[in-house]
């Protein structure tokens, strides 16, 4: 552990400024790291793929971080010569932007995103048992992208393709809400426009999945448009309008979760983690 008590020290560069609408590090345009808070999404980050920069906290949080360090390898691997900086709680605020009372933060270096066709192969070679995945389309809230990749990790589903109009999945807040799940889930966009994106459903079917529209306005429910599949793609859309008619044309299947009077839809997030439940058991 490095003691750093100066705010204004350049080693913590990585991490200044985290509520920053434009010197943000987790920008894509800017320096581009993934941030990782907390002493459960830290240790997610340093066992991911994304290499670690830096980790500062208070004392005690590294010293949990050492011990998760020292009971899972791949955590050990992953911290091996990253600077561990200790810091105040009034130091950390002032560094970051706010009052950062979980004490524990990291940086890491984004990595080249693999294709869905990458995905897809990979998934099949390492998980030939996995039978479901899961496709966003226009999901912009990143507190929603976020809860889709915690329910993904929750209930074994194995990959999550992102269509048109989807936030950043490695935005600070997506990370934080997916509890680091993020980090560890394959994902990877379906190139394409608005209009064109759905193009890259037909690799799927070709793959052997059915492909599921979820929606509101169809007649059939959930448990029928699943049934007596091998492989299930759920696919969900933005909260409020939904999955454009492009998107559920190009599915073999649209499919409701029957509602009590009164109601209509739920969350996104709530309702793929009960289309990935139907589909997965």
């Amino acid at each position: 552990m490095i003691p750093v008590p100066d705010p204004t020290d350049p080693r913590l560069d990585d991490l200044r400024d985290l509520n920053s609408s434009d010197r943000r590090p987790d920008l894509p345009g800017g320096k581009g790291l993934v941030i990782a808070e907390g002493n459960l999404v830290v240790p997610r980050l340093a066992a991911s793929r994304f290499p670690v920069r830096c980790v500062a906290g208070f004392a005690h949080r590294l010293a949990e971080l050492e011990d998760a360090a020292a009971a899972d390898p791949a955590v050990a691997a992953g911290l091996d010569g990253v600077p561990r900086y200790e810091v105040t709680r009034e130091t950390l605020a002032r560094v970051a932007g706010f009052d950062m009372h979980r004490g524990l933060v990291a940086a890491a270096d984004r990595v080249a995103e693999p294709t869905a066709t990458e995905v897809l192969d990979g998934l099949a070679a390492e998980h030939p048992d996995n039978r479901v995945i899961a496709v966003l389309e226009g999901v912009g809230d990143h507190e929603n992208i976020g809860a889709l990749f915690r329910n993904v990790a929750g209930l074994g589903v194995g990959a999550v393709l992102l269509g048109a109009g989807c936030a950043d999945p490695l935005y600070r807040r997506v990370v934080r809400v997916s509890m680091g799940h993020v980090l560890r889930v394959p994902f990877a966009h379906l190139p394409g426009k608005p209009t064109t994106w759905q193009r890259g459903l037909a690799d799927l079917q070709d793959r052997g999945y059915r492909v599921v529209a979820m929606t509101p306005n169809t007649g059939n429910t959930l448990a029928d448009a699943v049934r007596g599949a091998d492989k299930v793609a759920i696919m969900v859309g933005a909260e409020g309008p939904g999955l454009t008619e492009h998107a559920m044309r190009a599915a073999d299947v649209r499919a409701k979760i029957p509602m009590a009077p009164g109601t209509d839809s739920l969350n996104v997030a709530t309702s793929a983690a009960i289309g990935f439940y139907a589909a997965q058991y």
